[in-house]
């Protein structure tokens, strides 16, 4: 059996179209097998509602009077592109205010405007003959602009990885925070509702096809920017009328330690037209896998802790070594429900009917990582390679000699293997002197828990440690805790001076 679309859209207008959620869809096709779910149902809607930094809008102000080229724009404060033609700009999602910062940001001010509220524009321009005003101050509603049109690059990721942070200090990331020593698992994505995962072939997911947008009529561009399908990572990129949108589908937040962000409301309508649509759609969270990924590397491939399914991540919690550690999700599963339930209201009524895509989508593309013609330095370009160390068991009178002769405020502290054991500074030593009696060798004094750094390891992370740490140097040690080299203050300021490169 197959149905056309054309049938499919034929029932919508008479009104005996059945329309489900993706979420209804595998006991339907559990009750009625596949042939009786394929004759039974018309269309299967998706939803997720999570936060999509790659979106923005397009703003089309109208000229003033006398008219302005406008050349650098603020909205609220926020910084917009003012490379496009004289009054227009692009806002995004995560550019920060500029006295606000991460408290506010582009989605604050596409959420103020959606949610009625004015927002003031603040433009600037060298002027020209044919637009010589030079700035322009005014407050602004978005029934005010001539159009508004949310054109987002990368939208509805096809699965997201989930995360985890195996060091030993707390981790401000994209994917939320996460506690030390895994003590946390955070994932994204609305598992069996998500609307690629219903689709994976993307055979009706495409250019042109209507879609739910922030509560109103949007429509798939075609594919979205890190479209990367062949490992997994599908991405759209859409477009929608902001002014037709409404807040409860489009809310700006802020990842602490991170920056500004847009939680969007997408959801796809999927014509059931034979029996591969009726399969695609029976997925379950158990057959939804991710990776687990540990974020406490900062590298662009992380390392896999796991694979999990999303039963197991909405469960609460997932075995780790033997250990539960509990999850959370940074989407809101109830909201992709609203949104695929919503969106199939609108298909019940007959306001949206289906349409096949005017253009596919590439499902075989796999991104590649960022050319890099010349690498940033590391650690080894401009580490000391002579340094001054001292024993565990030597005592602190030759502990503060050291640091004088070698001018030096830390001393790396070599256990009697060889390898690192801890690490002394000037400010050790002197609590040392003022507290007599109390500590004789170094063990007794030194810092065990030493951050370190590697030869290999790109300088902007080290200078990222010592920040974090509050520290102002590093000893560098080989895979087998040997120290090779310390980088200190000095060093970076030889970086930041071009000195390294000689």
């Amino acid at each position: 059996m197959h149905k056309s679309i054309e049938t499919i859209n034929e029932r919508i207008r008479d009104g005996s179209a059945r329309v489900v959620t993706a979420e209804e869809m595998p006991a339907i096709v559990s009750e009625l097998g596949e042939e009786g779910a394929l004759k039974e149902v018309d269309v299967v809607t998706t939803g997720t509602f999570g936060a999509m930094c790659s979106s923005g809008a397009f703003l089309n102000f109208g000229h003033s009077e006398p008219p302005i080229r406008m050349e650098r724009i603020w909205l609220n404060d926020v910084e917009a592109y003012g490379g496009l033609a004289a009054v227009d700009t692009y806002i995004g999602a995560t550019q920060q205010s500029d006295t606000l910062e991460d408290q506010y940001g582009g989605a604050h001010v596409l959420e103020d405007l959606v949610s009625g509220k004015s927002v003031e524009l603040r433009a600037t321009s060298r002027g020209t003959d044919c637009y010589p005003r030079r700035t322009i101050t005014t407050e602004l509603l978005l029934e005010d602009l001539n159009q508004a049109i949310m054109c987002n690059p990368r939208n509805a990721y096809q699965r997201y990885n989930a995360a985890i942070n195996t060091t030993d200090r707390l981790l401000h990331t994209y994917m939320g925070t996460l506690l030390p020593d895994s003590g946390n698992v955070t994932y994204s994505g609305a598992g069996l509702l998500n609307p690629i995962t219903n689709d994976p072939h993307l055979r009706f997911i495409g250019s042109g096809v209507p879609i739910f947008l922030c509560g109103a009529e949007g429509m798939v561009v075609g594919e979205g920017t890190q479209h990367s399908p062949g490992g997994g990572f599908a991405t759209l990129m859409v477009k929608g009328n902001l002014k037709e949108m409404i807040p409860d589908y489009l809310r700006a937040a802020t990842m602490t330690g991170y920056g500004v962000t847009m939680y969007v409301g997408l959801g796809v309508p999927l014509p059931v037209v034979d029996l591969d649509v009726v399969r695609a759609t029976a997925v379950r969270d158990e057959d939804i896998s991710v990776d687990l990924v540990d974020y406490g590397v900062p590298s662009r491939s992380r390392p896999v802790i796991r694979s999990v399914n999303y039963t197991e991540l909405r469960s609460g919690a997932v075995e780790i070594n033997g250990e539960q550690v509990r999850t959370s999700s940074l989407s809101s599963f109830r909201k992709a429900r609203q949104v695929a339930a919503e969106l199939k209201g609108w298909i019940e009524k007959g306001t949206l009917q289906l349409a096949l895509p005017t253009r596919p989508i590439d499902t075989t593309k796999t991104v590649h990582p960022m050319h890099e013609k010349k690498k940033g330095p590391r650690v080894l370009d401009i580490m000391d390679r002579q340094f001054v160390s001292i024993g565990e068991s030597e005592e602190i009178r030759a502990a503060a000699q050291k640091l004088l002769k070698g001018e030096t405020n830390h001393l790396p502290v070599i256990a009697d293997n060889g390898k690192l054991a801890g690490i002394v500074t000037t400010f050790d030593i002197s609590k040392a002197v003022a507290n007599p009696g109390k500590a004789c060798t170094v063990k007794d004094i030194m810092k065990k828990k030493v951050v370190t750094t590697t030869t290999e390891e790109a300088v902007d992370i080290a200078v990222r440690k010592l920040e974090q740490n509050n520290i102002s140097a590093l000893p560098v040690v080989d895979k087998d805790r040997h120290v090779i080299g310390m980088l200190t203050a000095i060093n970076l300021g030889k970086l930041f001076g071009g000195r390294w490169l000689k």
